[in-house]
């Protein structure tokens, strides 16, 4: 007899080992409470994880992890896989700082075969250690399980055409449910459809029915006796995924995700085939839970909420930037007919639901295909149109080459709209936009941009419209001024402004003052003026400059200032190694502004762990009191310690 016990209290996945099928089945459900309960108050990915509870229960079964290797395409959905790895006892922690982490991670357990966090890897990652099992003449199983929505990425078919021509041991789960973070499109999408309504599982199985059901007496008990053959023979004899078995793979399925005796029997099966093998899982992203089932899309990715309600427990608060972006483009696009968006697979995080609304024909969803998206947009470009290509700062990333190649080099008018810019925070490694600054800004004929407020990214866009060239518009997630105090959280009038708004390579100073110049980019203005508030209790008056043109630079402004305050603190929300700090302090020193000290307040040169947005920047010393430290020794000339670091990054330029 089953008996129930804490999800804490199993020893998984041995465990897992000996359950038959009722009590997988009951595991099942105690798992999905386990999620919403513990979710409801971390927040993190929910709807992807309860769509996935039977396969991650059926994948444990018949694999033998660590022994043998599951591959997470993206890892958003490996909560299950973590809770079957015996890791429920830390889920309370889940994507704090020092905690457990929301993807994939090699350092946290062996079960964890591959970081991931970005899509459409997985398959690659996969193939490459079925390739070292038979190099090193090991023995274990190897499986990728990759989303319908990761399928929209070119690179999961570079890696299909490739482990196919190989013809090594490999198997390869398709997680069907319909959906990416927005709902999947393409043609992609057109053919996995048409395999979920074939009719040859549908004809096989009314066949089978009709014929057993017509024998006198005993049908229906053979019938019933023969529902695992009918099972299996639905495995072996459909053969519609006419795609993948060209591109060499077995097809089983379409299989039923949430039917755990169809997911083990057709997982049973495809272990035993001694060639790669592609297995169509079909699920419902948010399963048992009625709020996250009927939107997906909001419990995606979810701040804390109530389970009984669905209600979100946080409040909206000001407009963030990416709300700012959306109702901005759409007042552009009225007034310029030539000004289309583009955007990969992230429609409503883009902030472009209401263009896509208003302006369907010049609306285009790419898919999870952001280097396709760029050179789309060139080619558009071309064509005469104006494109918006609105991508997070952390996959845009996958489209360097096509950035430099074919926008920045055909000087094409693109605006790159790059959202999530800087520290993220609870997504971590994968997600923050620590890089953007220094990866675009030595693109030749790149301008890029960060504005400090809504008034600045506004005119930016503005700007952008009708400004020739490639551009770069980089903001955070969520509002600008979100980490000041609520008396601090306006940039207030500038002292002098110019009027017109936005003019190209200028700065815009809000604060002067004398011994201290501080130039912010982007967000970083915010802390920049909490700064300023500190020091100035302590009688420190300094200057406060929103940068705005990290490329290219403000010469004539950081000449003028070295002039005056001699010492100029750079504030940035990047990387330190070739961003906006670095450059101020080269061309100062080429340029006679030898006699200004510069100092850089920039991420160190490593990959920024998970926590909390306000907690990771005070743990590395990128909050105002830090800073406000930092400034205070420099403008003494006394050595200050900074905090957490990942390098020797100290010290004036």
């Amino acid at each position: 007899m089953f008996i129930r016990k804490l999800l804490t209290a199993y020893d998984f996945p041995s465990e897992l080992k000996s359950m038959d099928l009722r009590e997988m089945e009951l595991l099942s459900t105690q798992i999905r409470e386990f999620l919403i309960d513990s979710i409801s108050k971390t927040g993190g990915h929910l709807a992807s994880n309860l769509g996935v509870v039977e396969l991650g229960i059926a994948l444990h079964r018949i694999f033998d992890s660590p022994r043998d290797k599951i591959v997470w395409d993206v890892g958003h959905q490996s909560y299950v896989h973590k809770i079957l790895t015996g890791r429920a006892d830390r889920f309370e922690s889940l994507r704090k700082s020092g905690g457990l982490s929301g993807f994939p991670k090699r350092e946290e357990s062996p079960h964890d075969s591959f970081n991931t966090g970005h899509s459409s890897n997985s398959i690659s990652a996969a193939t490459g250690y079925a390739e070292a099992r038979e190099l090193s003449g090991q023995d274990y199983d190897v499986v990728a399980v990759i989303g319908d929505g990761a399928l929209t990425g070119g690179l999961s078919y570079e890696a299909l055409n490739n482990a196919g021509s190989r013809k090594t041991r490999l198997i390869v789960v398709l997680n069907d449910n319909e959906m990416s973070i927005s709902g999947n499109i393409g043609a992609i999408a057109h053919h996995l459809s048409k395999l979920r309504a074939s009719q040859k599982y549908l004809n096989l199985k009314n066949y089978l029915k009709r014929i057993l059901r017509n024998i006198p007496a005993v049908g229906d008990g053979i019938y019933s006796s023969m529902e695992h053959i009918r099972d299996t023979l639905k495995f072996i004899t459909f053969h519609s995924g006419a795609i993948f078995e060209e591109l060499g793979f077995k097809y089983f399925g379409p299989v039923d995700g949430h039917n755990l005796r169809e997911v083990l029997d057709v997982l049973s099966i495809a272990r035993l085939i001694d060639q790669p093998v592609l297995v169509h899982v079909i699920t419902t992203k948010g399963k048992g839970y009625r709020n996250a089932e009927s939107n997906p899309g909001k419990f995606h990715g979810v701040v804390p909420f109530d389970p009984a309600t669905g209600r979100l427990l946080q409040s909206g608060g000001a407009r963030n930037a990416t709300q700012v972006f959306g109702g901005k483009i759409v007042e552009l696009a009225e007034k310029d007919p030539r000004i289309v968006a583009i955007t990969a697979a992230m429609t409503d995080g883009s902030g472009l639901t209401a263009f896509a609304k208003r302006f369907p024909e010049r609306f285009y969803d790419v898919g999870i295909a952001e280097a396709h998206a760029v050179t789309f947009a060139a080619g558009l470009a071309c064509g005469g149109m104006k494109p918006f290509v609105c991508i997070y700062s952390t996959f845009l990333q996958r489209a360097y080459d096509q950035v430099l190649e074919d926008v920045c080099m055909q000087n094409l008018p693109v605006v790159f709209c790059v959202d999530r810019a800087g520290n993220v925070g609870a997504d971590g490694e994968t997600h923050h936009g620590l890089f953007d600054l220094s990866y675009l800004s030595h693109m030749p004929g790149m301008s890029v941009l960060a504005p400090a407020d809504d008034r600045e990214l506004t005119d930016m866009l503005e700007f952008a419209a009708k400004t020739p060239g490639p551009m770069a518009i980089r903001y955070p997630r969520g509002a600008f001024l979100q980490l000041l105090p609520p008396q601090l959280r306006s940039l207030g009038k500038p002292e002098a402004e110019e009027a017109g708004g936005i003019v190209h390579g200028k700065s815009r100073r809000l604060r002067e003052g004398g011994g201290l110049d501080i130039w912010a980019v982007g967000k970083m203005t915010a802390v920049g003026l909490a700064v300023c508030d500190i020091l100035e209790k302590q009688g420190i008056r300094p200057g406060l400059v929103s940068a705005r043109f990290v490329n290219p630079l403000d010469e004539a402004g950081l000449l003028s200032a070295a002039a005056r305050y001699k010492k100029i603190l750079t504030l940035e929300d990047n990387v330190r190694r070739g961003g906006f700090g670095e450059a101020a302090a080269a061309f100062l020193s080429g340029h006679g502004g030898s006699d200004a000290a510069v100092k850089i307040i920039a991420w160190p040169g490593c990959f920024v762990e998970h926590g909390g947005v306000a907690v990771l920047m005070e743990q590395y010393g990128m909050d105002a009191s830090s800073i406000a430290e930092e400034a205070v020794s420099f403008v003494g000339e006394e050595p200050c310690e900074r905090k957490k670091s990942c390098e020797s990054e100290k010290g004036t330029a």
